[in-house]
């Protein structure tokens, strides 16, 4: 049955037979194992399948590719596979699919793995804060760019009006390029990012004002939005956001000699305490070029950490969390051996479950927003 995703004029929809999903998700962990081995040799090179950095163990270690979104989308794109089963969240599906040749299908084995940024920027609030903008007189002088972490909509919806895609890897440059043809940013939809950004590239704070959705004309005045540099979002990522400046002072008090490393999706307050900040890839390549016996406390997703944890462990390397709480990505880790083994099999029987497709119409803004971030790269 076909099932949609947005309630109205959905962006992408699904395909789904979730019926036969229950009987799966009652069988224990490790009978998938098996299952997802011997449906993945029958499905040979007809079928890739990514996971993102954030996935859980149990699943990602039957990946073909890992990485961040669009390094996974990229790759899946280039390849001869007529299936792409994108074990991460919806919004990557949604780019990989707008990324994929026409030959391709996309799959999420979960339709609940979701991304909570993401949805915190709908379209027709997007739609709403520009029309703001256009009443304003300042529309005109203002380009949107949104992070890779947002829908398919918004990513049409900025490349429809001259903007672009970032991601926290070029996010710098992407500003630098808007900056080129225009005198104000409206930045989508995390906040943190576009406030780290900004600031490191010499933008007070005092004009980085926060566009709030719920509010009437966002919560500012005229004269505040008239006078700003970035329009920031009020969005943020729930993992990311939960790291705090006390967690800084406890590890450097607790681990003297501590590197503290975070990824720009952290609150300002923390960056500004941290070591170094960088994007998932850049974060993963300072702790393979530090030297042996170094110590890490890692701002970011637990899954991750734990893993750098393993991976270095040899060369007497030393990962902590930033927050010994523990910080996963819950969406993320809804897709399941389960879920992934009823994919599998699913397209072993010659049945595509779960495909995820963006609106022609969308896709094609999507596509020019994604082309023009290759621009700055």
């Amino acid at each position: 049955m076909n099932q949609t995703l947005e309630a109205e004029a959905p962006a992408s929809s699904a395909t789904a037979e979730s019926c036969s999903l229950e009987h799966y998700l009652t069988l224990p962990d490790h009978s998938m194992d098996a299952r997802i081995a011997a449906a993945r040799a029958r499905l040979g090179k007809s079928t890739i399948l990514l996971g993102h950095h954030y996935q859980r163990d149990e699943v990602i270690r039957f990946a073909d590719f890992t990485g961040d979104s669009y390094k996974l989308s990229k790759v899946a794109a280039e390849t001869d596979a007529e299936f792409i089963v994108f074990c991460g969240v919806h919004f990557m599906a949604e780019s990989a699919d707008i990324l994929a040749r026409d030959s391709q299908q996309v799959i999420l084995p979960d339709l609940n793995a979701g991304c909570s940024m993401a949805d915190m920027a709908e379209i027709s609030q997007v739609e709403d804060c520009w029309e703001n903008l256009e009443r304003l007189g300042l529309a005109a002088d203002t380009i949107p760019l949104t992070y890779m972490n947002s829908s398919a909509a918004i990513k049409a919806f900025c490349g429809e009006r001259g903007g672009l895609v970032c991601t926290s890897s070029n996010a710098a440059a992407a500003f630098r390029w808007a900056f080129a043809r225009a005198k104000r940013i409206l930045f989508l939809p995390d906040q943190h990012l576009g406030r780290n950004t900004g600031y490191a590239m010499g933008i007070p704070l005092t004009e980085m004002p926060i566009w709030d959705p719920w509010t009437l004309q966002g919560g500012q005045t005229a004269e505040h939005l008239a006078a700003s540099r970035v329009v920031l979002w009020k969005g943020h990522c729930a993992v990311h956001q939960r790291f705090l400046p006390s967690h800084v002072d406890h590890v450097r008090a607790k681990y003297p000699g501590i590197q503290v490393i975070v990824h720009p999706e952290c609150r300002w307050e923390v960056c500004q305490k941290a070591d170094a900040l960088g994007s998932t890839e850049r974060l993963i390549q300072i702790v393979e070029d530090a030297p042996a016996g170094s110590t890490f406390a890692i701002g970011t997703e637990i899954h991750l950490v734990n893993r750098l944890a393993q991976r270095f462990a040899a060369q007497g390397k030393r990962i902590l969390t930033l927050d010994d709480t523990g910080c996963l990505c819950t969406t993320m880790y809804r897709i399941s051996p389960h879920h992934l083994a009823w994919a599998l099999e699913n397209l072993v029987e010659g049945r595509v479950v779960n495909r995820i497709q963006v609106r022609k119409s969308v896709k094609h803004w999507a596509r020019i927003a994604l082309d023009r971030m290759l621009e700055v790269s």
